[in-house]
């Protein structure tokens, strides 16, 4: 199969020109080893199953040795020998040069495993599984870039070229490259099907070598798709597993979501704080999310036949499909996706913040119906942006874009300046 671009190429391009090495980590199956294979001029697996305990062997007696290879060197999975790291670190020292190495990796390591953090000569990055537009499920005809700074850009007309059906089935596919490999839709459905298993009987388990319950995992990853989108807390999430099986306790818990977050399963984000509303609590604590929406209706047994006669399950699902697209588009723009709601239930379901201060609001709504509430909601928040900053009481700037992302068909203008554009036409 063909390479297909993906988004994060001119960053892992860009910082091979500025950096020794860079890390590329995300979930297992989005498509890193062969990313950064594009950009390797030699290749290291250290996951090759007929000569993973040479390489274990050699990485505790000379590991500067897996080292050796035409630069950019790439080596796969290398949380396997943690001591790579800091073999990559001393080679970036002793050759004093850029674009050295390419390490991938499928979990968060133990700082405990490493000696140094590799500030100043390795550079991380998160890869995510496709977006809709890496995987061809959207058109690009309206840019995130050019929301931020155009503020009269004109989007009405533009169309959708995703059906409702369509949507449902990108959703529950998810953006797992190999998907794409497979041509029957059905079948298309049991990667994620696959992935979630793999993660519960082994995966969690293999991460740090300790073993747990792969009932439980799947209990675990249950309850929090049921929650998903939302800000259910940790005791509520224990409460909803328990309801099913008795024996979950806290510690169990957090040992468990450390691991799957750990995996880049679980991706929540976290709650937007500014100066706007002084007097009000700001709730900061995470909306719950996981790396890709077909984990989701993987796990809960969803198919696009059953979710259309349940959109209100969908709506939340929806919102992960989105916010995991709007994570990568936004990534190029050195973005970062936050929520805001406060005590007085002022609520909008993503801020996009850039590290120039600029941002905009978003608003989720799968159809027509909810467009209303949706802008309600973008417009007060705005309005009080507007008084705060008339008064002197805030000096952040106003919004770069009010906007409705949904699963409609077209994009336009409203009258009130609130942008409504549709999922499928959105790129970076």
């Amino acid at each position: 199969m063909e390479y297909m671009a993906r988004l994060i190429d001119d960053e892992i391009e860009r910082y091979l020109n500025i950096m020794g090495a860079i890390l590329v980590v995300g979930p297992k199956w989005c498509g890193k080893t062969t990313t950064s294979t594009q950009f390797a001029k030699s290749v290291l697996k250290l996951q090759d199953p007929d000569k993973r305990k040479s390489y274990l062997q050699l990485a505790e007696i000379k590991p500067s040795k897996l080292l050796e290879g035409d630069k950019p060197r790439l080596i796969d999975e290398w949380q396997i020998a943690p001591v790579i790291w800091d073999a990559v670190r001393t080679s970036v020292d002793d050759l004093d040069g850029k674009g050295l190495y390419i390490l991938t990796g499928s979990t968060v390591v133990n700082d405990e495993e490493i000696m140094h953090s590799g500030t100043g000569r390795i550079h991380r990055m998160l890869m995510y599984p496709m977006s809709l537009y890496e995987s061809k499920d959207s058109n690009g005809k309206i840019s995130l870039k050019d929301l931020f700074e155009d503020k009269n850009l004109n989007i009405d007309g533009i169309e959708s070229d995703l059906s409702f059906e369509d949507l449902l089935h990108v959703t529950c596919r998810g953006g797992w490259p190999e998907t794409l490999t497979i041509e029957n839709k059905v079948d298309q459905l049991e990667i994620s099907k696959s992935y979630v298993e793999n993660i519960c009987q082994t995966d969690v388990s293999e991460i740090d070598n300790v073993k747990r319950d792969p009932a439980k995992i799947k209990l675990l990853l249950s309850a929090y798709a049921r929650n998903l989108s939302t800000l259910a807390k940790n005791v509520n999430i224990i409460k909803d597993v328990n309801s099913t099986y008795t024996t979950l306790d806290e510690t169990t818990y957090y040992s468990y979501i450390s691991a799957l977050k750990r995996l880049f399963v679980i991706d929540d984000i976290r709650g937007w704080s500014p100066n706007i509303r002084s007097k009000t609590v700001i709730r900061t604590g995470p909306k719950r999310q996981f790396i890709d929406p077909s984990i989701a209706t993987a796990i809960l047994n969803l198919t696009p036949e059953k979710l259309i006669y349940d959109l209100n399950t969908f709506g939340f699902i929806f919102e992960n499909l989105c916010i995991r697209d709007l994570k990568i588009y936004s990534q190029p723009l050195n973005g970062t996706i936050y929520y805001y709601h406060d005590r007085l239930d002022l609520e909008v379901d993503c801020v996009i913040q850039l590290d120039n201060g600029d941002y905009g609001f978003v608003e989720f709504k799968l159809g027509d119906r909810e467009e209303e509430k949706g802008a309600k909601n973008l417009l007060k928040i705005a309005k009080i942006i507007e008084k705060k900053r008339s008064e002197k009481q805030t000096n952040i700037p106003e919004p770069s874009f009010l906007a409705i992302v949904t699963g409609g068909k077209f994009a336009y203008t409203r009258k009130d300046g609130v942008k409504v554009i549709p999922i499928a036409c959105l790129k970076n």
